[in-house]
């Protein structure tokens, strides 16, 4: 492990899958705005300088409970570990689907169920920070459970939302859109790939990571407090411009105008 300074007068972060991709960035800002910060991740070689970092999975109970010991109970957790296993949905098989759901779904679950009752018993109120996606809102072919569980984790926030919030935890989710980070970066190594997607997004560009660093850190403080049980999609518009690529006959534009 690597362990960073600590204050007791500073807020403390736990970022799952924080050693790459978002999670990274996510671990970035953090420290930052000022966090101590620890990283949960299955392998942390590359984690951010200066954060505390922690090798097991978030299907780990056990290493969970070992790593809060350890790095003291965080202020906030943004659970955003997450792994996809792609291919046609008549041709998975049930480990792959199966190892999609116990990391995305259950492995949320277990790293905020962990960090919030050790809230409680401190009488300390946190945030919970769920990483979904826009596969949870709209699926997308040959993701296997990918978007199952990410709707699912946007459901669970709801839930968290209503169970939690009288125990003074405030908890929202994140959907990233077109992100150029991450598990998307061999996608958009491929130039026209990386165009046409572009194309369709009605803010004109790829996401970047740190756009979900900055939503993230913003529900982390205290000027999103009165923001709870909500899945907030980071898109650049695209989810909701379905409707945009249909064609239409200008003739139509006229209907309704009066002179």
């Amino acid at each position: 492990m690597r362990e960073a300074g600590a204050s007791h007068q500073q807020r403390s972060m736990l970022v799952t899958g924080g050693a790459r991709g978002l999670g990274a960035a996510i671990a970035r800002r953090a420290m930052t705005d000022g966090y101590r910060v620890a990283v949960i991740d299955t392998c942390v070689d590359n984690a951010p300088d200066g954060c505390a970092t922690y090798p097991i999975s978030v299907t780990d109970e056990n290493g969970i409970a070992m790593a809060l010991d350890d790095f003291g109970t965080p202020d906030v957790v943004v659970n955003n570990a997450g792994i996809v296993r792609f291919g046609p949905l008549i041709e998975q098989d049930s480990d792959s689907f199966r190892e999609v759901v116990e990391v995305n779904l259950i492995g949320t679950f277990q790293c905020a169920r962990s960090v919030v009752r050790r809230l409680v018993a401190e009488d300390r109120p946190g945030v919970v920070i769920n990483i979904t996606s826009m596969n949870g809102v709209a699926a997308g072919p040959n993701a296997g459970a990918y978007g199952a569980t990410k709707a699912g984790i946007a459901l669970l926030t709801s839930q968290m939302a209503i169970e939690w919030g009288p125990l003074g935890i405030r908890v929202n989710a994140i959907a990233p859109g077109l992100i150029d980070a991450g598990m998307s970066e061999p996608i958009y190594a491929d130039s026209e790939i990386r165009r046409m997607r572009e194309s369709r997004v009605p803010a004109g560009r790829l996401g970047t990571a740190d756009d979900i660093a900055d939503v993230a850190l913003y529900l982390a403080s205290d000027r999103a407090a009165y923001i709870h049980g909500q899945n907030i999609v980071v898109d650049g518009g695209v989810t909701g411009s379905v409707i945009a690529g249909l064609p239409r006959p200008q003739r139509v534009d006229g209907v309704g105008v009066r002179s």
